[in-house]
């Protein structure tokens, strides 16, 4: 693939992010034709889940998510005990990860956003549940909109 067509697909994540779905959905939904998804809406509510951190429970960046998700279909493995298959695919993820935190500092949501000091972050499974309302502010404070495309480009350019 090359640096146009990468470009195009991480501008669709973030206008998908910018018209107000979570970092998740837009990284895999702007990818996910790649490996036989074409039902865009199928793709979105696949990647739902994550936004938010997983559940906005602030926990692992959901742009990561939707990266790690692109992974599975690339590399996953559907056969039970396929121990190279996940090998490959754990391989994969761990680069991916490692590419992202080399970036911005961490895979968690909460230190991303500026929550939580990074290396600091515990799980808290009592978070409000309401997503925030998309407003110009929101776009304005948050680093998603940015992290989205960068996670598209960190996945596709190691494809």
């Amino acid at each position: 693939m090359n640096e146009l067509e990468i470009e195009q697909r991480a501008q669709r994540a973030q206008e998908l992010f910018k018209q107000g779905f979570n970092c998740s959905q837009a990284v895999f939904a702007s990818c996910a034709d790649l490996f036989g998804i074409n039902d865009e809406a199928l793709a979105l509510r696949l990647a739902a889940s994550f936004g938010g951190g997983i559940g906005r429970m602030r926990m692992v960046c959901g742009a990561a998510s939707g990266m790690f998700m692109l992974a599975g279909l690339e590399k996953g493995s559907a056969t039970p005990h396929d121990n190279e298959g996940k090998m490959a695919n754990y391989v994969r993820v761990q680069q991916l990860a490692a590419d992202f935190k080399a970036k911005y500092g961490s895979l968690i949501c909460a230190e991303l956003l500026g929550l939580a000091p990074k290396g600091q972050c515990e799980a808290k499974l009592d978070l409000d549940p309401r997503p925030a309302e998309r407003t110009p502010e929101y776009y304005e404070k948050r680093p998603c909109g940015e992290m989205v495309g960068e996670a598209v480009r960190i996945y596709l350019r190691n494809l």
